[in-house]
């Protein structure tokens, strides 16, 4: 029978030139059952831009016309740039002229109209958009003498949207509301929407989470439908069920979480072996309880991942599932899925066994907890977990280990501070404070890359299907302005030589210089984005070869779909065309998977910074001792001790003229020499806080 994979595959063959509809119907051998199933895949290839038609009707692969597919990402200065979908295309920048009405994050095909130069990306065009990433978009309502318009919020969003008025809703001037796209832009009119909702106004208590949830696409409630089936299927763990499985429940095992967290995925067991540790990774095994197709399983995969809002987590699955039958809860037996691992003194594993099991978790540790009987040795609470303490010491000896085999290979660490935001029961900010992970958070970040290593390494040598968490090494224009900063330095990184371990060394020689957190941020930007991909492309930062997500299957799609071909293996259930089912899902897989992933992060990273915004206002006046985190040519970033960062612009330095050189980012007086670099110590004043923007601006104190 005919399949999508058929068609596309016989196009890549080295001999395939374009051929219209007839002609290869006809050199696929079709018969006339098939023709209502060709008809109907060849159109829905074009239309998802797998496949181009030709001015003279004729099918071929869009690479091989000089087209790439990809997703668009817009600057707000009206550009856009291509990330192609093909592996090793570069990315491929577009001008506002070229973008033919193309939005932020829309899928589109592009055509090259410049190659590639030595130091430059190659120049596209935009032909047509394949599906918009945004049928709603949040902004701000203006009324004008002559229009209506919602100028939205993400600056990205380049285009205003023109709407009509409405009896229904009350508008004014200012306010926030959702806007549903009637028609999208081209290169001669701006869309059109209708509002249809109003927010209100910024500041107002729970606006802001309902704007950033809005504006990123996010999904809030789940349908009655997807909640029902996570009710019937969260049944307690049956003795059928058990005898099939591994039973686990005599071996000692806790999880280590955060207090607050709720979906507890993992659970960690140690032994002392000769020739080292045995480590078990035990993961709950969602994917007994959200089957391929289900209703469980389209939402989860609409969603891609949790997100975590501050004081609001919107789950990838139903609190049902999430924080009942698939968490691991202390005193419970519990499915799971687990990774056995003898490691030897050296941090390599030289063994490993991978099965279904029951387990019972003997106890619900925290990452506070943990620290204080492992970093500060406090008596009360060894006595507390007596019977865990020696454990806990030899947890902490592998985890030193696994780090050192970690870092001897290359893998890079940017340790950047993260902020902790604290909330008032009306989700206003209370306190803004530095966070930094204890022992406990890296021994378990420590277990758990050593797990998805392993497993991902299984995977690929039993030919399986899986989605492989992809980290390609930094490369063309982005090592290039890398290499114009790092010059300045000393430190100069070939093409032909960006290896990890080289990375790697240069963030340890600048460790404690003041040029340390520079260098490391523009290292970091460097990088490329880790994403999901059905093929093994290594993991750069990481400096591991295999590499996939297989530890958080309750708030990550990627590793329900990693758990749901282990299951199928070890329940002897994978078969040919079972396998080519799930190789064909693959690459849709990886791609909502990354998508999401994106957009969760962008929210959370958004509100955290406008929670900052609304804490900060109250300091309008205050001085504050700080440091320069950044420089540019209009100006510093400032960074308080809270983590709180914000504007000096130039314009506001006024005992001189300030040159910016590019070179060692750094501002300079023209008269008086004196110079503001990466580092330095300032004393500023708040000046003016705009919560709408999540902008933040300080003046210098003379």
């Amino acid at each position: 029978m005919i399949n999508r994979e058929n068609i596309i595959e016989y196009m890549r063959q080295e001999s395939y030139r374009p051929m219209s509809y007839h002609d290869l119907r006809e050199a696929l051998q079709l018969t006339d059952e098939d023709e209502g199933r060709f008809s109907e895949m060849i159109g829905k290839l074009e239309k998802e831009g797998e496949i181009i038609r030709t001015r003279r009707d004729k099918y071929g692969l869009p690479e091989m016309m000089n087209i790439y597919r990809g997703t668009i990402k817009l600057s707000q200065r009206g550009y856009g740039i291509l990330l192609p979908d093909q592996i090793g295309v570069p990315e491929i920048f577009i001008y506002g002229r070229n973008l033919n009405g193309a939005m932020h994050e829309d899928r589109v095909l592009v055509r090259i109209r410049e190659r590639a130069s030595a130091d430059q990306r190659p120049e596209g065009e935009v032909i047509r958009a394949i599906a918009r990433a945004n049928q709603e978009l949040v902004g701000t309502f203006e009324r004008g003498k002559h229009a209506m318009q919602v100028i939205p919020d993400d600056p990205r969003q380049i285009y205003p949207i023109n709407v009509r008025p409405s009896s229904k809703l009350k508008l004014k001037n200012g306010d926030k509301v959702l806007v549903s796209i009637n028609s999208w832009p081209d290169k001669n009119k701006y869309p059109e929407g209708t509002i249809t909702e109003v927010f209100g106004r910024q500041g107002q208590p729970g606006v802001e989470m309902q704007i950033v949830i809005k504006k990123h696409g996010l999904r809030e409630h789940f349908p009655s439908t997807v909640v029902e089936e996570a009710r019937t299927v969260a049944l307690p763990v049956s003795a059928e069920e058990i005898a099939r499985r591994r039973d686990l429940r005599s071996l000692r095992m806790v999880t280590i979480d955060g207090e607050d967290a709720k979906d507890l995925d993992d659970a960690v067991s140690i032994e002392k072996i000769a020739g080292g540790y045995r480590l078990g990774v035990h993961i709950a095994d969602v994917s007994h309880y959200v089957r391929e197709d289900s209703k469980l399983d389209k939402e989860a995969f609409a969603r891609g991942t949790s997100v975590y809002l501050i004081d609001k987590v919107l789950p990838m699955l139903p609190a049902e599932l999430s924080n009942g039958i698939c968490s691991l809860t202390a005193g419970q037996d519990r499915l799971a899925i687990t990774c056995m691992m003898d490691i030897d003194k050296k941090g390599k594993v030289f063994k490993h066994d991978i099965f279904k099991s029951v387990i019972h978790i003997n106890e619900r540790m925290t990452y506070t907890a943990f620290n204080q009987i492992i970093t500060a040795d406090d008596p009360e609470m060894k006595e507390r977990y007596d019977n865990l303490v020696n454990d806990f010491l030899l947890m902490k000896e592998l985890a030193d280990i696994i780090r050192q085999e970690r870092n001897n290979r290359g893998a890079l660490d940017f340790d950047f501070p993260e902020s902790k935001v604290i909330v008032d029961e009306n989700s206003f900010p209370i306190e803004i404070k530095r966070f930094e992970r204890g022992e406990g958070e890296m021994l378990i970040e420590d277990f758990m890359i050593k797990a998805n290593e392993t497993v991902a390494e299984y995977m690929f040598w039993q030919e399986l299907p899986i989605l492989y968490r992809v980290h390609e090494k930094p490369e063309g224009e982005s090592l290039t302005k890398l290499n114009k900063v790092l010059g300045v330095f000393g430190y100069k990184i070939a093409e032909n030589k960006a290896q990890p371990f080289v990375f790697q060394k240069i963030l340890k020689d600048i460790k404690g210089s003041p040029q340390e957190n520079v260098i490391s941020l523009l290292v970091l930007r460097s990088m490329k984005h880790a994403r999901y991909l059905p093929q093994e492309l290594g993991h750069f930062g990481l400096a591991a070869k295999y590499y996939c997500h297989f530890t958080s299957p309750i708030r990550r799609y990627p590793d329900l779909i990693v758990h749901r071909v282990l299951s199928l293996v070890l329940e002897g259930k994978m078969n040919s065309k079972k396998k080519s089912a799930l190789e064909a899902r693959m690459g849709k897989y990886g791609e909502q998977s990354t998508l999401q992933e994106a957009k969760a992060e962008e929210a959370e990273r958004e509100l955290v910074d406008i929670k900052k915004a609304q804490y900060m206002q109250q300091f309008v006046g205050d001085e504050f001792d700080a440091r320069i985190s950044s420089v540019l040519s209009f100006g510093f970033f400032v960074e308080l001790p809270n983590t709180v960062e914000g504007l000096v612009h130039i314009s506001t330095i006024a005992d001189d003229y300030y040159i910016f050189n590019d070179r060692d980012y750094t501002l300079t007086g023209t008269h008086n020499s004196r110079k503001y670099a990466i580092g330095d110590q300032v004393r500023v004043q708040l000046v003016s806080v705009d919560v709408d923007a999540a902008k933040i601006d300080f003046e210098l104190v003379e």
